[in-house]
């Protein structure tokens, strides 16, 4: 770990955040949010510090009387002369606050003037105060502004009572050291790695107005996420702000700048240098980071907000802020002229609004840190099976990504919103970057599905959507009368469960690793949620298959619209294309019901095939039937047809209504125009007429066998890439994920828009599904018997050729791009510009969406690569 010598400088306020936590809660409903859906609790979510391989991290418990551990979260600000103040207002703020549990986990945020001056305090990076002691961040915690616990094997140990402990090995219970079920002195973080090498990963990465650092080692891994507003460029100008993002916890901070004299935000620009003596401009704390930050002139610090990541991020998304939380704050001024800002309020986030700590232009040092036991993170050797290590050379940041979100426990979906567990990210993930991944005990695959395992509803078989963990949890179980911070799960959406028996089937049966680990991965018992307690993997595994059965047996019976799997009850949102308007209004899914279900039904009748699962043999025969009907009588309830006129009128009509400000030939349109539409029922309309590159799903998951059905929908799935936007999905920049040319009213344009999260943008992990999934459509031409029938129609197999290749074409165009979760464009000098979705400016009275820079599934492009025996 770097350190860098000592400079004298002053001090500068800090705000300090108080959590409370308690351990075990009766489970309640779902959090009522999944990516970007209106949260009605407009609160954040944040991780409550235990490992995820601590039995106690769960979900269900009815105690209601046991504690862990109180959190503190906190930004330190140190000043030179007259560069730090904190305004009157900032001091009437809050409320005062009795610690009253046993542990404390931290968020603390250090500024510090670097250069030279009369000063009281010589901090130097990972140096600070706890009460009147100056102690070392890597070497200590502070907790209640006075209680010091050493860091142990590069872990940090939490307050329990008077007392210290390691909370993978140990729990606190109302003030008492208790050891886990089962651990033994063999697991300790004693016995650790304390005394071996301990490597640093730092990748810097530029989507202006982004800046964007990943560092981590093995005590620590954190993203920084510098924005800084570029004048002149047509875009949104976006407000200068330092982020800091853990996926331990999934915690962080977000400090947000102003311009002193009051100017426009432009004026102010922010910038990290690099570290003394590193060629790098970050170097690890043990559960943090630190950096140097500069100002180009006088700096107000306006917003600070600390706490969850999913805090954070309803922030950014929607300035959404929690009053009850705002009005916990309780400040104080330390003998070391330091200001404190603390709450005390049940493990919630600390918000610092109406602050006005000024700052000189300058640098400045900055520490940020947190108590969170952190993951035990896979090297990006450790996540490539032997095969593919090579990669590690040719993609070294690709791999450096995969290795950031990837732990032992879990992998998380993406950075910097959603450094926690997803189920779909992960299993979709894991299906599209397999022949690349580890296997085996220790692997990224079994991480992907024991994490999903794991968090399965034993009640009823729902794969969990996304985690609902920390200080989020706290206030949704105290919604429900529970004092409690275990973890809770969102179970909103529908299409997660079907992924699951699909990665089983490709893992534990395809995979010779995965057959031969099965007997001993499925008598594992689970850990992680209460609830689930006394259960084996195979319980659970069992329970979602048994609902996939039940849920679809209906529609076999009657295939009606009414027989497909539609959202639940009062969720506007249910697969991947999770914004309120990402379906257009639709409650019935064109991905879950031609693809997902039929391809899930396969997977279990090869699962029960194969004996996994014993006591139901006879699903084997029952499943591949119900699949094959699924696969024939689903798809023709969402055709979509019109004839060359009536294309040609729309899309003129679509042009005018939304100012497309490109060239558009509508006489290209020839022919007729044939697509699936995104969903079903929708403001009275049987079909969401939106044209889509949900194709892809049924491309990648089905060898479709009804011949006639199968080129059909081949022709228009080449079409539709080949055809450019608005007449079809294709543009420089990428294939559009949805065009609403074609509505006729079923949906609104205006949810569509260059700025929408699923609208008029480009999904990287969509572009690499098409392109593999055409891939096998076209490999099945290569088989020497029962090849399909449009490999020896010469028109339809060369059409889906060129689009193969057309596809692949704008895929190497925009090959610095593919890792990003999703961009948008401009059209400029009679082209499509690359540009990232969060630049671009919202809808009126929304907020714009930031994509993040890297996420889990953009990085599949390491495992899906362009056939050279098909390329023309």
């Amino acid at each position: 770990m770097s350190m860098y010598t000592p400079r004298m400088i002053s001090k500068i306020p800090l705000i300090n955040h108080l959590l409370h936590w308690d351990a075990n809660y009766h489970r309640g409903g779902d959090d009522g949010q999944g990516l970007l859906e209106d949260d009605p609790l407009s609160i954040a979510l944040e991780d409550r510090g235990l490992n995820s391989n601590d039995p106690h991290q769960r979900t269900g418990s009815s105690h209601q009387d046991n504690h862990h551990p109180q959190g503190r979260e906190c930004l330190r600000l140190q000043r030179h002369k007259r560069i730090a103040s904190i305004s009157p207002s900032l001091l009437r703020l809050g409320r005062t606050g009795v610690v009253v549990v046993a542990v404390m986990v931290a968020l603390i945020f250090l500024l510090a003037l670097v250069g030279t001056g009369t000063a009281s305090v010589q901090a130097v990076e990972g140096q600070t105060l706890c009460g009147k002691e100056i102690y070392s961040i890597n070497n200590q915690s502070c907790f209640q502004g006075h209680f010091l616990c050493p860091v142990k094997d590069r872990q940090r140990m939490l307050k329990c009572g008077n007392d210290c402990y390691l909370p993978r090995n140990s729990r606190c219970n109302d003030g008492r050291i208790e050891p886990h079920q089962g651990s033994t002195l063999g697991n300790n973080a004693d016995n650790g790695n304390a005394s071996g090498p301990c490597a640093i990963s730092y990748l810097h990465l530029t989507d202006r107005p982004y800046e964007n650092y990943f560092v981590s080692d093995c005590s620590s891994a954190s993203q920084v996420v510098v924005t800084s507003p570029i004048v002149d460029t047509g875009l949104r100008l976006v407000n200068p702000r330092l982020l800091i993002a853990w996926p331990a916890g999934n915690s962080g901070i977000a400090t947000y700048f102003t311009p002193e004299d009051g100017s426009p935000g432009a004026t102010l620009g922010i910038a990290l240098e690099s570290m003394p003596n590193v060629n790098r401009t970050l170097s690890p704390l043990v559960g943090g980071v630190a950096g140097i930050i500069s100002f180009n002139s006088s700096a107000v610090l306006s917003l600070a907000v600390i706490g969850s990541i999913r805090t954070i991020r309803d922030y950014v998304e929607g300035n959404s802020l929690n009053p009850k939380i705002q009005d916990a704050l309780r400040v104080q001024k330390l003998a070391d002229n330091t200001i404190h800002l603390s709450r005390s309020y049940n493990g919630k986030l600390a918000t610092v609004r109406g602050g006005k700590v000024h700052f000189e232009k300058g640098s400045y040092l900055f520490n940020a840190w947190h108590t969170y036991p952190e993951l035990e993170q896979l090297s990006a050797s450790e996540t490539l099976n032997p095969q593919s290590q090579d990669l590690i050379i040719t993609s070294p940041d690709e791999t450096a990504s995969l290795s950031f979100f990837s732990f032992t426990s879990k992998i998380v979906a993406g950075g910097w919103r959603f450094l926690t567990y997803f189920g779909r990210d992960s299993l979709i993930s894991l299906l599209l970057l397999q022949p690349v991944l580890s296997e085996g005990d220790g692997g990224a695959i079994e991480a992907i599905l024991s994490a999903a395992i794991e968090r399965i509803n034993a009640s009823d078989g729902s794969v969990c959507h996304e985690e609902v963990i920390g200080d989020y949890a706290t206030y949704l179980n105290e919604q429900q009368g529970v004092s409690s911070t275990d973890a809770l799960c969102d179970y909103k959406m529908i299409d997660t469960d079907f992924f699951l028996p699909i990665a089983m089937n490709e893992y534990f049966v395809k995979s010779q690793t995965g057959r031969d680990r099965r007997d001993s991965f499925f008598a594992k018992n689970t850990s992680i949620i209460e609830s689930n307690r006394g259960h084996t993997y195979a319980d659970l595994a069992l329970a979602t298959l048994a609902k996939i059965m039940k849920v679809t047996a209906a529609f076999e019976r009657s295939p009606t619209v009414a027989n497909l799997i539609h959202l639940k009850d009062g969720q506007p949102v249910g697969q991947w294309r999770d914004s309120n308007t990402g379906l257009g209004g639709g409650r019935v899914p064109y991905d879950v019901n031609t693809a997902l279900v039929p391809a899930a039904l396969q997977a279990i009748a090869t699962l029960a095939a194969e004996g996994i699962f014993p006591s139901h043999l006879k699903w084997s025969g029952k499943a591949a039937k119900r699949a094959k009907f699924w696969e024939e009588n689903a798809l023709p309830f969402f055709e979509v047809e019109l004839t060359a006129n009536e294309a040609q009128d729309l899309v003129k009509n679509y042009v005018t209504e939304s100012k497309f400000p490109g060239n558009v030939n509508i006489t290209d349109l020839t022919s007729a125009v044939h697509f699936y539409g995104i969903a079903l029922e929708a403001n009275g309309h049987p079909i969401v007429k939106v044209m889509n590159t949900d194709d892809c799903f049924r491309l990648y998951f089905l060898n479709s066998t009804n011949q006639a059905q199968l080129s059909r929908f081949l022709s228009q799935a080449a079409e539709n890439i080949l055809r450019p936007f608005p007449l079809g999905l294709s543009t420089s920049v990428g294939l559009l994920v949805s065009n609403p040319a074609y509505a006729q009213g079923s949906a609104n344009i205006n949810d569509f828009k260059t700025s929408s999260y699923h609208g008029l943008v480009v999904w990287s992990w969509q572009l690499s599904m098409m392109a593999v999934g055409l891939e096998k459509q076209l490999g099945r031409c290569d088989e020497a018997s029962d090849s399909p029938d449009f490999c020896s129609d010469t028109a339809l197999y060369g059409r889906i050729i060129k689009a193969y290749n057309h596809l692949w074409d704008i895929i190497e165009q925009n090959q610095n791009h593919l890792s990003s979760e999703v961009w948008s464009w401009v059209y400029r000098d009679g082209d499509y510009v690359y540009t990232p979705l969060g630049a671009l400016p919202g809808l009126e009275g929304q907020t714009s969406t930031e994509s993040n820079i890297r996420q889990l599934w953009s990085l599949t492009f390491l495992a899906v690569k362009r056939k050279s025996a098909y390329q023309v």
